[in-house]
């Protein structure tokens, strides 16, 4: 969506600022790298305080963001009371793939090991989660918070979400006397929305002062490692693609020539403006002309883009770990497991927040005692990544849409000449 200012005249969209902060913060950061070692740590010292602006700004975020975003999105559609069978069925499929492509994911970043080899700075704060393994209780124990204000004020993230979707399912039991604490929640959803507009305007000065002093620290060498998780993350949605979605076509028989034809322009909508919503209206239109009935439409797809957000969810577990091997802290696989846990539930319901994966992503590193510089150092090419993700979402949640028209024996097939048969 074009950007222009109050006078009418264009604007430089936010994505293309954060591309100028990138390149600049590059330049300054191979500026600094000439010195020597002594002189280039002095001068990287002095810009980083403006990066940790940026992940301050983006923690103080992230609890009112969720708790909003999680008890409007569920208590305020109702879908656990009201749309009984096919709400099901489609809360089953969503739960099913968005865990695989979690998986895929994990899987990718493990085998590749894009972030081997960064030098990020040394955390501050929380030893490393991998100095404090917890045993199966207590990470079970460690779900429930026995307050969540504390929960809040330390940034708990995993017990902030199992309170907020505890207190979203008491809410759809009380009725429509819930309904003022459901508009309160969509208040604060929307206000949040708004907030985070005004902390991404710092966005790219925030990213430039991250990329400044990590290459200033570290030199060019990191960029390899960048262009390398961005092959990983393509390379990860390509085989999610290959033994998910089409295995998911042949499995349902939807033609898959077929159904990529037919949504292949909210597709190139999302890849290119990288905005879910700029394809939902299309989308919603390709797949009721495919064969969808309009009433399956309407609910699924909505539903999806809070509940099925297969390029997100891969694209969060693969960043994440990413983070953590920049960092050199090596997870086992029942951190990872955990993580891919607290992924799976963080990321429901924000698929209207803009910049969504980096407030999530954010969120879940912090919960894991991982450098918040390594978020920031991600959000330089986040840009390059949030296409293919936001692509893969729409495709995802359009075969839904057909996947549930076939399981509840309502897909019309579509003639050659445009008219439908059941």
């Amino acid at each position: 969506m074009a950007t222009t200012s109050t006078a009418g005249k264009p604007r430089i969209s936010p994505t293309m600022q954060i591309m100028i902060g990138l390149v600049v913060g590059l330049l300054v950061g191979w500026f600094i790298s000439t010195f020597d070692d002594a002189t280039a740590a002095r001068y990287a010292a002095m810009i980083r305080p403006f990066s940790q602006i940026f992940i301050r700004m983006i923690q103080m975020l992230i609890a009112p963001l969720l708790f909003g975003t999680l008890v409007a999105g569920i208590a305020g559609a109702g879908h656990f009371k009201d749309v009984g069978r096919m709400g099901l069925r489609a809360i089953i499929y969503f739960e099913v793939v968005t865990t695989l492509a979690l998986f895929i994911g994990l899987a990718a970043v493990n085998i590749l090991q894009p972030g081997v080899g960064v030098v990020l700075p040394e955390a501050t704060g929380a030893p490393p989660v991998a100095g404090t393994a917890q045993t199966w209780d207590q990470i079970l124990l460690h779900l429930i918070p026995t307050s969540i204000i504390q929960a809040m004020a330390t940034g708990d993230i995993l017990q902030i979400v199992v309170f907020s979707i505890i207190f979203a399912v008491g809410l759809g039991m009380v009725g429509e006397k819930a309904r003022p604490m459901i508009e309160w929640c969509e208040s604060l959803t929307e206000a949040m929305f708004k907030v985070t507009n005004i902390v991404m305007l710092y966005a790219p000065f925030g990213v430039g002062a991250a990329i400044a002093y990590t290459i200033g620290v570290s030199g060019l060498q990191v960029l390899q490692n960048l262009a390398f998780m961005i092959v990983t993350l393509y390379v990860a949605l390509a085989v999610f693609f290959l033994i998910v979605l089409i295995p998911t076509m042949l499995l349902f028989r939807i033609p898959v020539l077929g159904f990529f034809k037919a949504i292949k322009e909210p597709a190139l909508i999302a890849f290119s403006t990288t905005s879910s919503e700029a394809a939902l209206p299309r989308a919603m239109e390709c797949c009721e002309a495919f064969g969808v009935p309009r009433r399956i439409v309407s609910f699924v797809l909505p539903l999806g883009y809070s509940f099925n957000l297969d390029g997100t969810t891969l694209y969060l577990s693969l960043a994440s770990i990413f983070v953590a091997q920049a960092a050199g802290i090596e997870l086992t696989w029942g951190q990872q497991l955990t993580m891919m846990l607290t992924l799976m539930l963080t990321s429901k319901g924000v698929a209207g927040v803009p910049r969504a994966a980096l407030v999530i992503l954010a969120a879940t590193v912090a919960t894991f005692n991982l450098p918040l510089e390594g978020v920031a150092l991600v959000l330089g090419v986040d840009a390059l990544m949030d296409m293919g993700r936001t692509m893969t979402n729409v495709v995802g949640n359009c075969l839904a849409s057909v996947v549930i028209a076939k399981w509840e024996g309502e897909f019309r097939e579509v003639t050659s000449t445009g008219s439908g048969r059941t």
